[in-house]
């Protein structure tokens, strides 16, 4: 097994995508069954994490930045590590976990302009839940970085 001590953190950005009602969308992640989250991924060289926000955003729902509006990022960056038996198999092996810089996203646009049939698919599907039930859907060893996640939001929802 590698060693998670000698392993830096991937940076990484999540969007929290709020529905005018309050509600976030959650999808179902098409490797894992069962496995819910928000859109999330890395941070491209150069990219500014607003920007690599706004392209994850595209990239897993099809919501283009002129459909959402910034309105919040998180104080700080968040971590979380992954599960020992992850460590080695995920990212080729080069992180022990992520960093993320969260953003609060409003949805200005309708049901149908979310797409999850992307060119990369990263959901089988999806929907719209009350925040106070999203952290009870994701993968336990993601559940302290989404319960900061939304705290930090809490007001903004």
């Amino acid at each position: 097994m590698t060693d998670r001590g000698t392993l830096p953190y991937r940076p990484c950005v999540g969007v929290v995508l709020a529905h005018p009602d309050g509600r976030v969308f959650v999808g179902e992640r098409i490797d894992t069954p069962g496995a819910w989250q928000m859109p999330q991924g890395g941070i491209d060289p150069g990219e500014t994490p607003e920007a690599a926000a706004l392209r994850e955003l595209w990239e897993e729902t099809g919501v283009p930045a002129r459909l959402v509006t910034v309105e919040a990022g998180t104080s700080d960056w968040v971590r979380y590590e992954l599960p020992d038996h992850l460590i080695g198999k995920l990212w080729k092996g080069r992180f022990r976990g992520q960093e993320q810089k969260w953003f609060l996203l409003r949805f200005g646009g309708s049901d149908a302009d979310i797409r999850i049939d992307t060119d990369h698919p990263e959901f089988s599907r999806w929907c719209w839940l009350p925040a106070s039930e999203v952290v009870e859907q994701i993968v336990p060893f993601k559940r302290p970085v989404y319960e900061a996640v939304m705290a930090e939001f809490e007001g903004a929802l």
